[in-house]
C-alpha cells in the first residue's frame, strides 16, 4: 500500500507519529485503517531512524472510536481489505512486537476497540479531556483477548469487569488513579510531552529496550492465542439476531432490546 489515505505517518527527529486520520468518524477503524496501521508500524520497525513510535487520531475530539459501526451497518463488515481478511489480530500483534517504546497519545475518546488499541501500547499519556471506556455488549460485540484478559493485569480484576460489564465511561483523571494511563497533562501539552518522553528513552540503548519488551510481553503472551479464539467466536455472533439487535439500535439512536436473549 503506497499512498495512506486513512492514516497519516510522520518522523521527527527519532519519534514516529502514527495518526488514525478519519476525524469525521471520531477516527474509528475500518479495514483499510487497520491495513494501513499495520504498515505504518512496520515501517517504523525497520527503519533505523526510528527509535520511539506516537499512535493517536486526527482533531481534539477522538483517540479512536472503535470500529466504525456505520460502516459495519452499511456493509455488513469493516469494508474491504488488502487480503480480504479484517487484520485486527495482526494490528494487535504489531503493536506488541514492534521492538521499540510504544506510545499512546490520547487526545480525546478512546473508546472500544479504540480503547484496546491504547491498552496495548507500552505507555500511555492522556489529554486532561480524554476519555476512557469500552462498547461492546452495547452494539452486540465483545473482545475476549488482549481487551479483557489483558486488561485486567493492566487494571485489576474488579476494575475490567466494571469497565465491560457496566460499560463505565473514564475521565483522564479517573484513567490515571486507576492505573490505565502513565500520566496526563492539559490537552495543548500532549504532543510535547510524547516528545519529552520519547526523548528520553532515545538516550538509551535499543536493544535493552527490545528485549524488556519483550521480556514483559512473554508473561501475557498467551492472551494473543486467546484472542484469535475469541474472533473466531465473535464473526459467528455477529450473525446472531442478537447481534443484529446492538448494531441496529446503534445505527438508529435507541437502547437495544436484548431481554429476549437472556436464557441459556
Amino acid at each position: 500500500m503506497q499512498e495512506f489515505t486513512d492514516v497519516t505517518y510522520e518522523v521527527d527527529e527519532g519519534l514516529a507519529w502514527i495518526t488514525i486520520n478519519r476525524p469525521e468518524r471520531y477516527n474509528a477503524f475500518r479495514a483499510r485503517t487497520v491495513d494501513e496501521l499495520v504498515m505504518a508500524f512496520k515501517r517504523a520497525w525497520a527503519s533505523d531512524d526510528i527509535g520511539v513510535v506516537a499512535l493517536t487520531g486526527a482533531g481534539d475530539k477522538a483517540f479512536c472510536a472503535g470500529g466504525d459501526q456505520k460502516q459495519r451497518m452499511e456493509t455488513g463488515d469493516y469494508g474491504p481489505s488488502q487480503s480480504g481478511l479484517f487484520e485486527m489480530d495482526a494490528l494487535h500483534r504489531v503493536i506488541r512486537d514492534t521492538p521499540k517504546p510504544v506510545i499512546a497519545a490520547v487526545n480525546g475518546l478512546a473508546i472500544g476497540g479504540g480503547h484496546v488499541l491504547q491498552v496495548l501500547c507500552d505507555l500511555t499519556i492522556a489529554a486532561d479531556t480524554a476519555q476512557f471506556g469500552q462498547n461492546g455488549p452495547r452494539v452486540g460485540s465483545f473482545d475476549a483477548g488482549m481487551g479483557s484478559g489483558y486488561l485486567a493485569r493492566v487494571i485489576g480484576e474488579k476494575r475490567t469487569r466494571e469497565l465491560w460489564f457496566m460499560l463505565r465511561r473514564l475521565t483522564a483523571a479517573e484513567a490515571l488513579d486507576w492505573g490505565l494511563v502513565n500520566k496526563v497533562v492539559p490537552a495543548a501539552e500532549l504532543r510535547a510531552e510524547v516528545r519529552a518522553w520519547a526523548d528520553q528513552m532515545l538516550q538509551f540503548s535499543p536493544t535493552a529496550l527490545k528485549v524488556l519488551k519483550q521480556s514483559l510481553n512473554t508473561d501475557t503472551e498467551h492472551f494473543m492465542g486467546i484472542g484469535s479464539m475469541a474472533y473466531t467466536t465473535l464473526k459467528l455472533f455477529r450473525e446472531t439476531p442478537e447481534a443484529e439487535e446492538g448494531i441496529r439500535a446503534f445505527n438508529e439512536k435507541r437502547k437495544p432490546d436484548f431481554s429476549k436473549y437472556r436464557g441459556a
